[in-house]
């Protein structure tokens, strides 16, 4: 197995400990600025009801994207995190 599969296994687990679903879950991103992540970011939450907020760091160089949506359960979690780790420079918080 691979370390990506047992990060994901290990968050499922966590996940169904912790939460009582359907919940409101926050997703956290960071993404360079430049180029069209932000976007691309935001198209993968299109149509889903979820509220985005944005804020640039300091510098301007990376930009923080806060997702909040309510998820039936801990796969549809992961299934938006192996959709959005596909985004160049994307980091995942």
């Amino acid at each position: 197995m691979s370390n990506k599969e047992e990060f994901y296994k290990k968050l499922e687990a966590q996940l169904n400990d912790t939460s009582v679903f359907p919940t409101d879950y926050l997703y956290k991103f960071i993404v360079p600025s430049k180029g069209n992540q932000v976007t691309e970011v935001a198209d993968i939450f299109n149509n889903t009801g979820a509220v985005i907020s944005t804020k640039k760091s300091k510098t301007g160089k990376y930009v923080s994207v806060s997702i909040v949506l309510k998820v039936k359960n801990s796969k549809e979690v992961i299934s938006y995190y192996l959709k959005a780790e596909k985004i160049d420079g994307i980091i995942s918080l």
